[in-house]
């Protein structure tokens, strides 16, 4: 066996991200009646959160924002492309948003069934998250996935960030794994698969989007199943 040491992505890997913050988002929609303020169209609602929070991801990854900026700005702009500069809503909305997403519990189609695989197989299953220490264990507990994981590294825990090779270096150094036994999952070309290749590591690219990458990584699946072709 190659590997020894599978790191797993979480969000839109494993744990279907886009499904379970519309899911919130659309809850927030309604409880705070935000048609009655003037945002009328939910589905350009969530399309411009999804443009403003990538955005700000971005900025933050690259060292610009803090955490607390990135949390509230992204409702905040997202309430400004409908006129509505109300910072105190935005802070309200981040805040009920960060409560109630961690504990959706929609998953890519197979991944019980092969984390299940994997670990029967004798694999160690660690995450590797840009994720915030509280908010992906809360997401693991909730979705039942926490059992399956012997360690999750994540950005705010290591003080570092995919795509840095600082993270990979803190997970290895935390599971004991050397890179030649080590293999990243992830959906991210930028951030997974080219943080990967910075730690010298082997990298399969979870295409759940049939996305053609920039660059090419040692393996790509179209879905999770797919992976019981390479382990």
């Amino acid at each position: 066996m190659q590997y020894k040491h599978l790191f797993f992505d979480l969000d839109h890997t494993l744990w279907d991200f886009e499904a379970n913050s519309r899911q919130t988002l659309q809850e927030l929609y309604h409880s705070l009646d935000l048609a009655g303020r003037g945002v009328n169209d939910f589905d350009l609602f969530h399309k411009r959160y999804i443009v403003h929070n990538d955005k700000l991801w971005e900025r933050y990854r690259n060292g610009f924002i803090k955490v607390d900026e990135l949390r509230w700005k992204r409702m905040w702009l997202t309430l400004l492309d409908f006129k509505i500069g109300d910072e105190p809503l935005a802070r309200q909305m981040d805040e009920r948003f960060l409560e109630a997403l961690p504990t959706r519990k929609i998953l890519f189609p197979y991944t019980v069934e092969i984390l299940t695989y994997l670990k029967g197989k004798g694999y160690q299953l660690h995450l590797i998250t840009n994720g915030f220490e509280k908010t992906q264990h809360s997401k693991l507990q909730y979705s039942g996935l926490n059992d399956y994981f012997t360690e999750v590294i994540t950005s705010e825990g290591s003080n570092s960030l995919k795509p840095h090779k600082e993270i990979f270096e803190y997970a290895f150094h935390k599971t004991g794994a050397t890179p030649g036994e080590s293999i990243m999952l992830g959906d991210s070309i930028e951030v997974d698969i080219q943080g990967a290749i910075n730690a010298g590591i082997d990298q399969v690219y979870v295409n759940h989007l049939g996305v053609e990458p920039a660059i090419k990584p040692t393996y790509t699946v179209g879905s999770l199943k797919e992976l019981e072709d390479i382990f």
